[in-house]
């Protein structure tokens, strides 16, 4: 019997060691060679530190910065810890990656893209207001909006800061990522980036 459970022990100890020690080992050590940045979080720093991560957007809710997407987790609600159908909204929750999964026809919805609207033009915005500025992303921690969502914003972000606007398009438009080779994707911009961009442009 031990003849047949030496064998077994041997492979599972073996297999331990490569698949949950080396194999792990060796692919942190050629990520952090290779490629740092992105394999410690793609953290975006100042000089008082890390202020967030360029793969997960932020809630920015003063005037003074431009805005994420509408974001849609949620986290467990506090006055019930028991309970864990009992939530919250808790926008851009990294620990709750999720959509709103509220159909077209949801009264809900309609409700809250309205309302999202109504506030846009509230600020100052005029013409067609971005889709993306009023629709939540598939997993609620888009770090990027459009060009266009990001320019619509640029007369408010200007106001509250006591800025010429085309100071502030400017650096939106410095902020303009392009389709990755060219071909893959939309162009976007980085709101962390440019709300750094612009706390540097004012700070100098």
């Amino acid at each position: 019997m031990l003849s047949q459970i030496r064998p077994a022990i041997v492979l599972l100890v073996l297999f331990t060691a490569l698949t949950g020690l080396a194999y792990p080992l060796a692919i942190t050590g050629i990520a952090q060679a290779v490629m740092p940045n992105q394999a410690n979080g793609s953290l975006l720093t100042t000089s008082a530190g890390p202020v967030g991560s360029a793969l997960i957007g932020q809630n920015f809710a003063t005037d003074k910065y431009f805005h994420s997407r509408p974001s849609a987790t949620q986290a467990q609600d506090p006055a019930h810890p028991d309970d864990s159908s009992k939530t919250i909204d808790a926008p851009y929750n990294a620990a709750n990656s999720t959509g709103s999964n509220l159909g077209p026809t949801s009264q809900k919805l309609l409700d809250r893209v309205k309302a999202d609207v109504d506030a846009r033009r509230a600020a100052g915005a005029t013409g067609v207001i971005p889709a993306d500025a009023v629709t939540t992303s598939a997993s609620g921690l888009d770090p990027h909006i459009s060009p266009e969502n990001a320019l619509a914003q640029v007369a408010a972000v200007a106001k509250a800061r006591n800025l010429p606007e085309d100071k502030v398009r400017a650096v939106v438009e410095a902020n303009i990522e392009g389709r990755a080779l060219g071909l893959i994707g939309e162009p976007r911009v980085n709101v962390l980036r440019l709300n750094m961009a612009l706390d540097a442009l004012t700070s100098s």
